[in-house]
């Protein structure tokens, strides 16, 4: 006979799968987690996530979503650093899950969830460039190729790591060449 559980909240529930999976997908990479590893970590059975999501793809999408909601808590501290300091930070982050940040650019043209986050993420921090960019002066004109050509180095840095210096040095050179002092 079962056992009783206690009752747990849905939200609890979705929670700790989520941070299960958020483990194994950073720690293994999100090819190499199947699903039942997933459920044993989360202390549930396969079917169970299934309640919570409807494939692997929209798991993963719950996972950047708790990721990227904790990035920001965090990036709002940062309001007093330069632009420079703060584009620095987010490499920095992103290096973190590099795995993922490979899996997401991998999967946008067969998921349909994740090419949406994908696209709703670059939206999001495309405007923040932009409002810094507007906040120093940089020409209308300017602001889409340059919000534009930051992020290639962003991702460019992200695909060819780079140590400490050599990443501030590529940020600070690359605010310097469209205007903005550091």
């Amino acid at each position: 006979m079962p056992r009783n559980r206690r009752p747990v909240d849905r939200a609890e529930k979705r929670s700790e799968i989520v941070n299960a999976a958020r483990t194994l997908f950073v720690n293994d990479g999100y090819e190499h987690t199947p699903m039942g590893r997933i459920a044993a970590a989360a202390g549930v059975t396969t079917n169970t996530i299934y309640w919570y999501f409807g494939d692997k793809d929209e798991l993963l999408v719950g996972v950047l979503n708790d990721i990227h909601a904790d990035a920001l808590n965090r990036f709002a501290a940062l309001a007093g650093l330069t632009v420079n300091d703060r584009v620095l930070w987010v490499v920095n982050e992103l290096e973190k899950y590099h795995r993922l940040v490979d899996t997401v650019h991998a999967r946008t043209s067969t998921a349909a969830c994740i090419d949406k986050w994908h696209n709703d993420f670059h939206t999001l921090w495309e405007h923040w460039i932009a409002a810094e960019l507007r906040s120093e002066e940089v020409a209308d004109a300017e602001i889409e190729p340059t919000t534009r050509t930051i992020v290639f180095v962003v991702e460019a840095m992200l695909t060819h790591p780079q140590d400490e210096a050599s990443k501030r040095a590529i940020i600070d050179l690359l605010f310097r060449k469209v205007g903005v002092s550091s």
